[in-house]
């Protein structure tokens, strides 16, 4: 009877100790421990029902709301995130994840990161992470990511796109047809080829290098500034030339192409004095991030002439207020922010937010090229 019941007690305490062995992995194991994912998107509406590769909206939830229930998680999903009483401000305090997007930002302020006091992971579904107080996120031990890549080529065939519809003066033209008119001379007094033009771009990172490539097929001039030179054989390949001083280029260019990323650096950098410096009846094109351009200085550019024509689809702040006045100056070809948000780029962004969320519950590190800010540093363009 002794030996049964060490016997039965030897049994309870495998049993115990392989139990508590067990509840150990499980929650050291992240995959397996249940984690809030809130993500901010723009809403679908009537739209959402229309294709099943628009997955960036509300809605559609970046097709892993599925997914991520699935494993035993919590995900909120919203567009609200204005104000104190939004719907975001709600889930602020316990959420372990934001997913955001350039297109309908969630501004993700030192105050707000202060109060996610479980807060690990700032993820942007796409491109550009200005949005966030990156030094905040630093100091506050939160890794900021976004899947690079995922729209630039998207984003370099707008700006082409664009290029083409100032320099043609196609806006005009477009606009009679939907009004009833017939006016070729009030297109054609001010529309111009491509074809040996001079096209330069400010910054020539993946959007910048994509758009070259696709700029040498028109026959076109091509500039680029840049910090560092790209290298002989993408100059080559592209007829590309490195300037290394934007002063000296702007005054060169019939076309300016931004595409360098929203930092304290760059903010407000096309200001009124490096506009008097391009070329008379030059145009830009900015998808990057409106806040580069003095607002005000791009306005009265397009009024005295100096800018014929301003294209983008990035603003400061986003959405844009009805009164903002790119809206109503002459000669724009503005949108809201679309070009990285494709149906393909879509698919892109969304794979990749479900790859990097895999990776985080995972514990596994991502691929390097997303960090924005890792383990307390920043990326050096956002240095």
């Amino acid at each position: 009877m002794a030996l049964l019941m060490k016997s039965a007690m030897l049994r309870s305490r495998s049993f115990s100790s392989a139990h508590r062995l067990f509840s150990c992995r499980r929650i050291h194991n992240p995959d397996q421990i249940s984690q809030k994912i809130v993500a901010v998107l723009y809403e679908g509406k009537e739209h959402a029902s229309f294709n099943p590769k628009f997955l960036g909206c509300t809605e559609n939830a970046l097709g892993i709301r599925e997914w991520l229930q699935g494993k035993g998680h919590e995900y909120i999903v919203t567009a609200d995130k204005e104000g104190p009483n939004c719907e975001l401000e709600k889930h602020i305090p316990d959420m372990h994840v934001l997913v955001t997007t350039p297109f309908h930002p969630a501004y993700m302020s030192e105050e707000r990161i202060k109060k996610a006091k479980n807060l690990k992971l700032l993820l942007t579904a796409g491109v550009g992470s200005d949005h966030i107080d990156l030094k905040a996120a630093a100091a506050a031990g939160v890794t900021v990511a976004e899947i690079t890549a995922s729209n630039v080529v998207s984003v370099a065939e707008d700006e082409l796109m664009r290029i083409l519809i100032l320099l043609r003066n196609f806006l005009p033209g477009y606009h009679q047809i939907c009004n009833g008119e017939w006016d070729v001379a009030a297109q054609s007094y001010r529309a111009y080829d491509l074809e040996g033009k001079t096209v330069g771009t400010v910054g020539c990172g993946r959007i910048g290098r994509e758009l070259l490539k696709r700029l040498k097929a028109f026959n076109c001039n091509l500039l680029y500034y840049d910090k560092f030179s790209i290298g002989e054989e993408f100059e080559k390949e592209t007829g590309a030339k490195w300037e290394e001083n934007l002063e000296e280029m702007l005054p060169k260019c019939d076309v300016v192409v931004i595409n360098v990323p929203l930092t304290e650096r760059t903010k407000g950098m096309m200001n009124e004095d490096r506009l008097k410096k391009m070329k008379k009846g030059a145009v830009i094109v900015n998808n990057a991030r409106g806040g580069i351009m003095d607002r005000d200085a791009v306005v009265k550019a397009i009024e005295n002439g100096q800018l014929s024509g301003y294209g983008g689809d990035v603003w400061y702040p986003q959405p844009a207020p009805k009164d903002h006045p790119w809206r109503s100056m002459p000669y724009h070809a503005m949108t809201p922010h679309v070009s990285g948000t494709t149906l393909d780029a879509q698919v892109r962004y969304s794979a990749g937010v479900k790859d990097v969320l895999d990776k985080f519950f995972r514990g596994e590190s991502f691929p390097e090229e997303y960090y924005i800010v890792k383990e307390g540093k920043l990326a050096s363009q956002y240095l």
